[in-house]
């Protein structure tokens, strides 16, 4: 224990000395005191004394510091990939009775001087959860992320990861696994790293949404394993129908990655199911990855947007030859000049430079329209105008200009871009920017940043917002003509960049919902998926009520009926369909109050993407590579024991000693509190006893 004072504990002595004068200075001229016994007189005299010492020395702010050594067992984290792929392999049935007898020997050889705890990896990471391997997804960096969030500052002794180390969710888990340090990752691997012959269907890319009567692109990506130097066919397929097919030719032999691009033509309204198959060859190790089906909903809707401009600019036809691609789309080309101000049927409007020949009468009519509006504020809109286009913007007006690229904003999700557009919009060319920082209202949600060479900045290059019922989106920058030019220089294609507009145009033209019932439900699920369907029910003063009964009505393709009703949860209605089967589904929801019926009606699809089934090769180089990079080792899962001995044998897996130090102010004693009214009482009682007033 250690004495601490906010001031010199050499003030004790005077604290003493002073107390003694003060005690002498209070009774020396009391001739009174004289009368009591001497022995009483003493005791008065040391009470009075102790009283003020005791004052003196709280003043003084004196703090107790007690050290107590904590001892913190080493944490052998054990994290089990539970995915279906690793049923994959010759030895599958095997895995399990493994897995159970390694978890058996990790109690049995590691006694109570080591804190065990043990994960499931797969469609979520959970603690101490069956192992059945039936997830259909494996995320491993995950789950080293929520370790080193869930552990952070904890002695983890070591982490052993059982996986075939294929992932389909996440980044690569060796940036993950590299953000815990001073931790050894010993990794246990499953399944066979020889290839066999096999085609692998990896993944079909296409629009989510088409509408009718336009082509839309789908693209084919395609691994193929010992296959020999031969041409094999690619099909799609609706309805029973091809409806496109190519040729394709591997030229190793040993290992060949194809990507094939389609384009079809959006024939039918409503959810149409293709099929992508690759012809099988003899000898194929399995068919269950030579084919793939996927959606599309066609949609039968004509979109008028105005193309508003105060000059000519070569950001415009880039924007122009995006729509006239859409044969949904009119587009009507206008300068603020000539324009007569007709906004009837028109679902968006596109506005160049508004500083261009800026005229508040037009600014005011589009205002009051409520019309979504994408504007393109570049060099030549000053801060005065932005302020009266309402679109939560400020910034220090500046002639000067700065050249900057794009970078995705993290948390952004009011919709979702594809990948390969995360990864190549950073790298287009800079785009031209007003030099300085701009502030943006709380409406708004930040879409891309800027960035000047390898720094991300904080500053705002295109955002949306809403305020008043009224969307819009707003580009900070030109130059995007510049992105289109290099979206075909490197692809041979305009895909990239017209998925980027075309994502835009069809948020910003999307009906906010403001009917009384609302039923929220994605139009996409995979045979995996929980389906819970939410519902709200507003009266006419807009506000949440739950008193009406929502009935709900679901149709499968097959013409099969379910009638349910919604259960009531809070504010909200919720109704949960578990899973389904792959295919397409009509739904219709329904509802009375106050003598008005309400109804929603929809359809979504099922998908049955068993991505994990797609490999039947183990990547134990990644797990050896997880090992390697943190110092731990790398086993087959069948040299579980191996492992153990390893980690028994490991110097550096030991429990730690910490020092905790805790500190009690000499005020907060309750003792010190009592022996100050024992005291005070004593030395009162003594004057009273002996007639003392």
């Amino acid at each position: 224990m250690n004495f601490i004072s906010e001031i010199s504990l050499f003030y004790v002595v005077p604290v003493f000395i002073l107390s003694g004068l003060l005690t002498w200075f209070f009774y020396k001229k009391d001739s009174k005191l004289n009368e009591i016994p001497k022995f009483q007189r003493r005791i008065i005299y040391f009470s009075r004394f102790s009283i003020l010492s005791i004052l003196g020395f709280l003043l003084l702010g004196i703090l107790f510091e007690f050290v107590n050594i904590r001892t913190e067992k080493p944490i052998l984290i054990t994290v089990i990939d539970n995915s279906v792929s690793l049923k994959n392999y010759k030895d599958s049935t095997k895995v399990l009775n493994q897995i159970n007898s390694f978890k058996k020997s990790i109690d049995e050889k590691f006694d109570t001087s080591y804190e065990k705890v043990t994960y499931i990896l797969g469609s979520s990471f959970r603690k101490n959860s069956k192992i059945d391997l039936k997830d259909t997804k494996s995320n491993i960096s995950s789950a080293f992320e929520d370790i080193f969030s869930s552990y952070y500052n904890r002695n983890i002794g070591g982490i052993i990861l059982i996986s075939d180390g294929n992932y389909n969710e996440g980044q690569n888990p060796v940036y993950a696994a590299s953000k815990i340090p001073l931790t050894p990752i010993f990794t246990l691997g499953v399944g066979d790293t020889i290839s066999k012959k096999d085609q692998v269907l990896k993944d079909v890319i296409s629009n989510e949404i088409a509408f009718l009567k336009n082509k839309f692109p789908v693209e084919i990506d395609i691994e193929a394993f010992k296959i020999g130097k031969k041409s094999v066919n690619v099909s799609i397929s609706t309805n029973g129908k091809t409806v496109a097919s190519q040729q394709i030719s591997y030229t190793d032999g040993i290992y060949d990655s194809k990507q094939v691009l389609f384009e079809l033509e959006a024939k039918t309204v409503g959810f149409q199911q293709y099929t992508a198959e690759i012809k099988a060859v003899d000898g194929e190790y399995t068919l269950k990855n030579n084919r793939r089906s996927f959606y599309v909903e066609v949609l039968d809707s004509r979109n008028k947007i105005l193309l508003l401009s105060g000059a000519p600019h070569p950001d415009l036809s880039a924007i122009k030859s995006v729509l006239e691609q859409d044969e949904n789309v009119q587009i009507d080309i206008q300068t603020i000049e000539k324009w007569d101000k007709n906004l009837k049927n028109t679902d968006l409007i596109i506005w160049h430079e508004p500083g261009i020949a800026f005229n508040d009468n037009i600014n005011q009519a589009i205002l009051a329209s409520k019309i979504p509006v994408l504007y393109f504020v570049g060099t030549n809109t000053n801060s005065t105008v932005a302020q009266k286009l309402n679109i939560g913007l400020s910034f220090n007006s500046t002639s000067q200009t700065d050249e900057v690229q794009a970078t995705f904003s993290e948390g952004f999700d009011l919709f979702e871009v594809s990948e390969e557009l995360k990864t190549e919009l950073p790298k287009f060319p800079p785009v031209f920017v007003r030099y300085g920082t701009s502030k943006l209202g709380s409406q708004n949600k930040l879409f891309l940043n800027q960035k000047l060479a390898n720094i991300n900045k904080k500053d705002a290059l295109f955002y949306f917002g809403s305020i008043d019922k009224r969307k819009y989106g707003v580009f900070l920058g030109e130059g995007i003509w510049k992105w289109r030019l290099s979206s075909y220089l490197k692809f041979k294609n305009h895909i990239l960049f017209n998925e980027f507009f075309q994502k835009i145009n069809q948020f910003l033209v999307q009906k906010e919902n403001s009917s009384n019932l609302r039923v929220t439900l994605p139009k996409r699920f995979n045979i995996s998926d929980e389906i819970l369907i939410k519902a709200e029910f507003y009266n006419e003063s807009m506000e949440l009520i739950t008193k009406p009964k929502i009935n709900f009505n679901l149709m499968d393709q097959n013409g099969k009926k379910s009638v349910l009703d919604f259960g009531v949860n809070g504010n909200l209605y919720l109704l949960p369909l578990g899973k389904l089967k792959a295919g397409t589904y009509k739904w219709s929801a329904f509802t009375s109050h106050a003598g008005k019926k309400y109804s929603k009606s929809g359809n979504f699809v099922v998908e049955n993407i068993e991505i994990e089934k797609l490999d039947t090769r183990a990547n134990h180089d990644l797990l050896k590579q997880i090992s390697e990079n943190s110092k731990g080792k790398f086993y087959k899962l069948e040299d579980n024991n191996k492992l153990i001995k390893t980690i028994q044998n490991r110097e550096d897996i030991t429990s730690l000693s910490f020092e905790e130090s805790s500190f009690d102010n000499l005020i907060d004693y309750v003792w010190i509190l009592l022996a100050l009214i024992v005291l005070l009482g004593l030395e009162w009682f003594l004057k009273r006893w002996n007639g003392y007033y």
